[in-house]
Order: structure tokens, then sequence, then C-alpha cells
């Protein structure tokens, strides 16, 4: 069976249209008008085919395909998001939505009977405007009260009163958690944001793990002083304990780390700043991932022993915040197992492979077995008006969602 590609091709440059301003870059970040243009017209889509569809607690979207003889079954759930970054691509997350739209609207036209009801899932908030994957931690019973309280955007926007304006209740977020028992199985295509599918020139990407990851917030604090007048020897240069570390992030990951592993220092900054001022302070981040927990656990163990020890001989103090950590899940054996004997039996090329970003995936996996399939993005590119994806990796993509859909819900 295969999706009607023509009708994915017109909605994946319609709703690209949403959100585009002059630089060529779309803004359609979570909860603004151009976001809830792209949910209006998402609802148009699937009142146009006769899918069923309601807002959660979490302003997720859903639409549900089920009939009397399978409504009290658990649910297969195929979604990703529609809100988008900054200054973004076209696919990133809605992909995954309008595949799954034609993935249902296909089964609907050909009155296919499954044996479990079928959810489109568009989540709120994935790319973090509040923190990230807001909707999808809200349906697996990841928030509380606090977080909705307290979580802001980086203009200093509360999410309850933006979420009130829209003229939602935002504590109802916390309704919006569903019981393990209602979900069978949760599926996502996405693109793979990185450029391993493109260079080896295949189709598909059968996700086996997906990463996780420790961010944290680092202070290393030494003494400013002239830049003409302070002996090399004599200094306390922050900046050069920084400098150090990244020279030591290659050997922490030959001696503690994975072919999966990563480390990056994305962010620094130098206090005072001044170009004839020994820099006193630094401050930069630490962004550590891997697909196994006791491997990121190492690194975490390394970067931190590994610090202090730079700190000890260059006379610096070391501080460290850690901002964020999301543990690694692995994928469902059944659904890996169904999609590539679809990806053989539609003679796709393919590869298995870990997921190196999070995604909505991750947070369903506390509360159903997941699955993913990744299409190529261009030259690796993502997060960006370049992201692209081939439309005939696209079609192949969504032939082999419909494929195993079909499969797991017979």
């Amino acid at each position: 069976m295969t999706i009607n590609f023509d009708r994915l091709k017109d909605h994946i440059n319609t709703l690209a249209q949403i959100g585009r301003q002059e630089d060529g870059g779309i803004y359609r970040m979570a909860f603004t008008p151009k976001e809830q243009e792209a949910r209006k017209w998402l609802s148009a889509q699937l009142k146009s085919a006769r899918i069923p569809s309601h807002l959660d607690g979490a302003l997720n979207m859903i639409g549900r395909l089920e009939d009397t003889n399978n409504q009290e079954q658990p649910a297969i759930l195929i979604g990703s998001h529609i809100d988008t970054v900054p200054n973004a691509g076209a696919l990133d997350g809605a992909l995954g939505v309008l595949v799954g739209l034609e993935c249902l609207t296909r089964i609907k036209e050909e009155n296919i009977q499954t044996s479990v009801p079928l959810e489109l899932i568009a989540f709120s908030d994935e790319e973090g405007r509040f923190g990230g994957m807001f909707g999808s931690r809200a349906l697996s019973g990841q928030l509380n009260p606090g977080i909705i309280e307290e979580a802001t955007d980086l203009d200093g926007q509360a999410l309850k009163e933006v979420v009130k304006a829209l003229g939602y209740d935002p504590y109802q977020a916390l309704d919006a958690s569903r019981p393990s028992e209602q979900i069978k199985y949760y599926l996502e295509l996405h693109i793979e944001q990185g450029p391993v599918l493109d260079v080896e020139e295949l189709s598909v990407g059968i996700v086996t793990d997906i990463t996780g990851l420790f961010k944290w917030q680092v202070q290393l604090t030494g003494a400013a002083n002239h830049a003409g007048t302070t002996p090399m020897e004599l200094r306390k240069d922050a900046f050069m304990g920084l400098a150090d570390f990244a020279h030591e992030i290659p050997r922490i990951l030959d001696e503690n780390g994975s072919e999966a592993s990563r480390v990056t220092i994305g962010n620094a900054a130098l206090y005072p700043g001044s170009a004839n001022t020994v820099p006193g302070k630094v401050e930069f981040s630490i962004d550590a991932r891997d697909v196994n927990i006791e491997v990121l656990e190492e690194i975490k163990t390394a970067c931190r022993k590994t610090l202090s020890a730079i700190a000890r001989r260059r006379g610096l103090q070391f501080d460290f915040n850690e901002v964020s950590v999301i543990e690694p899940v692995a994928c469902d054996a059944v659904i890996k197992k169904s999609i590539e004997a679809n990806a053989k039996k539609l003679a796709y090329g393919y590869k298995l492979m870990p997921s190196g970003a999070a995604h909505d995936a991750q947070m369903m996996a506390k509360i159903a077995p997941i699955g993913m399939i990744f299409v190529p993005s261009k030259n690796g590119v993502s997060h960006s008006p370049h992201e692209w994806t081939d439309w005939h990796h696209i079609e192949q993509g969504a032939n082999l969602m419909l494929n195993t859909i079909l499969d797991l819900s017979k």
C-alpha cells in the first residue's frame, strides 16, 4: 500500500508557508499566532479527511481513527510537532505530523479495519520556547504544577500567562497524562538532523536508541589583571583553564566514551572581556550525549575530575550547574523488526542507527514502546532554512511508515 504523494507534497509546501518570513526562515514558535494558524490548518485537514480531532489539556492536537470493534483497545500513536525554532526549515517535526496525517487518511480512504485505534498527535512546544517537549511530557505524566508555574521563555513571558491569553487553563496540562494501558505503540518519523544517511546515500534509518544527555553551565574563576604587566607564570587566567579542558575532550571520549558519544562546548563568555585584561572568569556550556546511561555517567565523572584538576593546576575555582539531564532510551524490538521487515519488502536502502538528537519519542518511552524512522537530511543540515530532504526519500519514508502501521495494527 502506498501514500498519496502529491497530497503529502502539497501539505508540506502549504504548511511551510505558515510563518515563513523574508529571510526564508520559518518562525512558528510554540503558542505564537503563526503556530496557532498552523494548528487551525491542521485541524481543517483532519476534518477534510473525516478524522475526528480534539485538543487535550496540554494543547496537543489529536486525531483518532476508531470503530466500535476496536475503540476499547490500546491505540497506536503516530506523532511529532509543528512548532519550530526561530529561522527554521520546513521539515523538522512537521514532516512527522504530515506523514502521520497522510497515513491515517489513506487507511480511512481504503476503509481498512485495524485491530486497534490509530491516533495522530501534534505535540505542543517540542522545540523549547518554554523548556521543550511540553506536550509529550504532559501526555507521559512528566509535568507537575511547579514546572507550569515557573516556565518562562527567553523574553521573560510566563507559560501560564501565554496559555491563558489563548483562552485555556495552563494547569489543565496536568489532565493530559495518559496511562500506559491506553497506548500500544508510539511511532515517529523524523528527518535525521545529521549527515549519515545522506553521505551513505540511504533512503531511511531505523532508530535503535535515542541519545541521553546532560548539560552543564560551568564557571572557572581566577583573577583579572593587566595583560602587559602580569607575568605569564603569575597569572590565574580563567580562559586558559577552558582551553586546557577543550583539548582534554578527545582524551575523555577515548577513555570513557563510545562511538555514539558527543561532547560540545557551544557557548563561552570571558569576563571582564577586555582585550588588554587577563580573563578573571569564564563561563561556558558543556553538552554531552550518549545512548548508554553508564557511558554518560562515566563521561560526567571524567569531565568533573578533569576540570577539578585543571582548576588546581592553574589556581582557579571551579563551579558548575547541571542545567538538564535526559536519560537515553532504546527503541522497541518488535517495532524495529516490523520497520526493518517492511523496508526489505519495499526494497529500500536502510541503516540501523542511533539518534543523536532528543525527540518527543524519548518522553513517550516512559509509557509506551517506541519506534522511529529517519529520512536523510540534505548535507546534514537542520534547524535552518537550508534544511531539506529529497522528495523521493520523503515518499519512501512515508510509505515505510504506512506499511509499518498496517503491520503493527493487524
